[in-house]
């Protein structure tokens, strides 16, 4: 079976990440690694990912040398990876039982290097696990096919779904950006040639605000966007102003779920 290295960046989340840990080791595809790095915490996270690194030796939890962002967390965890697949799950987040399980069957039937699927939405202080998470009707659809071209437009991947794989594609890390790492890894790898497959199913649980609102931390990312677009992607000022105008659009899409 195809070994998945999960990658977690942790700050101070001690309150919801033992739901999110939980979420990977309930996994039923079992061959994985959940690779945590903990950016100096001061909420006592470290020491609960101690105690399940003692209980599951899938479980490797290391403090960063420095305080330096998700990116850079995300980064010192993906150049641990030994898997064939790298996943991403934040630590507020979950993944539903069989979400790796059917990702990888999606991936090798579609020869899809990059892939990601649909997710819920729950609320800010859901307090259940993912064992137990009843479907509901907030869903973010994936859609079937993403080309580079689309992805600059609108940001089509929620990173809770994300999978490359390693195999294919080499161990790609995150561009050292403050904010939007994510979508800008995303972009490179498409960039170079690599399309995205999206899988229908809702296969996770992004822990969000109140259906109907857009927080004011979505509306902080526009301009780390148009340094993604002009800085990173290297786009025209028209074209630049068009992204950035379908990534607030899909923002405001997105928050009415």
């Amino acid at each position: 079976m195809p070994l998945v290295s999960v990658v977690m960046p942790v700050y101070n989340s001690a309150a919801t990440l033992g739901a999110a840990v939980r979420s990977v080791l309930t996994q039923t595809h079992g061959d994985l690694e959940l690779l945590v790095t903990d950016d100096k915490s001061t909420d006592g996270s470290m020491d609960l990912l101690m105690e399940f690194a003692r209980q599951d030796e899938r479980v490797l939890p290391r403090s960063a040398p420095e305080q330096g962002g998700a990116g850079r967390a995300r980064n010192l965890a993906i150049e641990r990876a030994r898997g064939d697949y790298v996943a991403f799950l934040d630590s507020d987040d979950m993944w539903l039982p069989e979400k790796t399980e059917r990702q990888i069957e999606f991936a090798a039937a579609g020869d899809a290097p990059l892939t990601f699927t649909s997710y819920y939405k729950m609320d800010a202080d859901h307090d259940g696990e993912s064992t137990d998470f009843v479907p509901n009707g907030r869903v973010v659809r994936a859609t079937e096919h993403v080309d580079y071209r689309a992805m600059l437009v609108r940001d089509h991947i929620g990173a809770l779904t994300a999978m490359y794989d390693r195999s294919v594609l080499g161990t790609r890390l995150m561009p050292e950006m403050r904010k939007r790492q994510d979508y800008a890894l995303w972009l490179s790898i498409m960039r170079d040639g690599a399309d995205a497959r999206g899988l229908a199913e809702p296969l996770a649980v992004y822990r969000s605000h109140q259906a109907g609102s857009l927080s004011s931390n979505k509306l902080s990312l526009v301009p780390y966007n148009w340094e993604l677009y002009r800085a990173h992607e290297g786009l025209s000022v028209p074209r630049a102003t068009r992204a950035l105008a379908g990534a607030v659009w899909q923002s405001l899409r997105n928050s009415r779920i």
